[in-house]
């Protein structure tokens, strides 16, 4: 009785198969069928080692959340050089609630405002990529992916001696809270006073004032090697000594999580404005550099994504099945309009009728003519009659 049950099981299941066995002698290869195997394999190959390559690849997830932290300070990486001497500017930040912030994390030193050979070449680099990333938006993607944790690499800080400094390097970071403020180099050296504070600018000649400037660096947040910001590598050269230079930033606080790192930096958008202070014109203000910022309420959440195994290889069966099934129809649909136009396709089985043998037919037409004696007979009845 379990002999009979496995024989039933084992009959139940070849009944289900669903990928029947022809033999071999019911098969018939032909050119054709060779020729279009041979593409489909070359297809399948290509596709295949096409999608290896999409799965070897990243691409970067956005998400937006509200930002819900306010209790923490915001770091700001400095980086600039200012054309004029270091004991005759300062800087300092005001934000919206009037509170002073330290500068003891900057540095002034006196440099020459000219870019060596070597420098320049990197700058004008520096402001191609700038002006690729405003095109080829997709660019900052690749910049996120190249971007590496540790101690930004630091300039060189070898002068001449020889040369006259004229120009002040302002470098280093602060850290401000997390509201509007407002960063400025402006003439004279800030001291604290009651209503906010200012700046001892009597000292100072107006023939000295040149603000002409060049950012290096300006970025918030964790300073991360191989990250560029809007504003780095921008130069501003002005001739006329009382001048003021504007820039209003939207600082957008985002989360960087790839492969390589995972820091929390803060993008940003600027708006540019300069203007030359003439009174006597109704041109008012106070000369110098000023970087106004907000901080939007939005946080942006960038990560670095990669296929799934799984993912791969139903892409991978999709590639092979799909290229299978769809150069079969084909070739069986060309092989019917080629039988078609060749006027090889018969509708139905059509026997034409055998012809009769030709000698068989003479023959017959020859058959010798009825017996005399017959004849004969048939005379003499006739006239037996008569």
């Amino acid at each position: 009785m379990r002999r009979l049950s496995k024989k039933k099981a084992l009959t139940l299941v070849k009944e289900l198969d669903a990928f029947p066995k022809v033999p071999e002698s019911y098969v018939e290869s032909s050119a054709s069928g060779g020729t279009v195997s041979l593409i489909a394999f070359s297809a399948m190959a290509v596709l295949a080692f096409l999608e290896f390559f999409v799965y070897r690849d990243t691409w970067m997830k956005y998400e937006y959340e509200v930002d819900k932290d306010f209790s923490s300070k915001l770091r700001i990486n400095i980086d600039i050089t200012v054309a004029m001497r270091c004991q005759y500017i300062g800087a300092d930040v005001l934000d919206l609630a009037e509170t002073m912030v330290a500068s003891d994390g900057l540095k002034y030193e006196p440099v020459n405002f000219e870019l060596s050979p070597q420098q320049r070449l990197w700058h004008m680099t520096l402001l191609h990529i700038q002006e690729r990333l405003r095109v080829e938006h997709s660019l900052q993607d690749l910049i996120f992916k190249s971007a590496v944790k540790g101690a930004p690499a630091a300039q060189s800080g070898s002068v001449d001696s020889s040369i006259s400094l004229t120009a002040c390097r302002i470098h280093g970071h602060l850290y401000v809270n997390k509201v509007a403020g407002n960063f400025h180099i402006t003439v004279g050296k800030s001291i604290p006073h009651p209503r906010g504070h200012a700046h001892l600018a009597a000292l100072v000649s107006h023939d000295s004032f040149n603000f002409s400037h060049r950012i290096d660096h300006l970025s918030f947040g964790e300073d991360i090697p191989g990250i560029i910001s809007p504003l780095d590598g921008t130069e501003k050269v002005t001739t006329e000594s009382n001048h003021m230079f504007q820039y209003f930033l939207t600082i957008v606080p985002t989360k960087l999580n790839t492969y390589k790192v995972s820091a929390d930096m803060h993008q940003y958008s600027v708006t540019e404005r300069e203007r030359a202070i003439n009174h006597a014109a109704g041109s008012h203000g106070i000369s110098g550099i000023f970087m106004k910022y907000d901080i939007s309420s939005l946080m942006v959440k960038v990560s670095e994504q990669h296929m799934p195994l799984w993912k791969f290889l139903v892409r991978l069966c999709g590639i092979v099945g799909g290229i299978f099934s769809t150069t079969g129809m084909l070739h069986g649909m060309v092989g019917f309009l080629v039988d078609v136009v060749c006027c090889r396709f018969q509708m139905g089985v059509y026997t034409p009728l055998k012809e009769e043998n030709p000698g068989a037919q003479q023959t017959n037409h020859q058959a010798p003519p009825p017996p005399a004696e017959s004849n004969s007979g048939v005379s003499q009845l006739t006239s037996c009659s008569s």
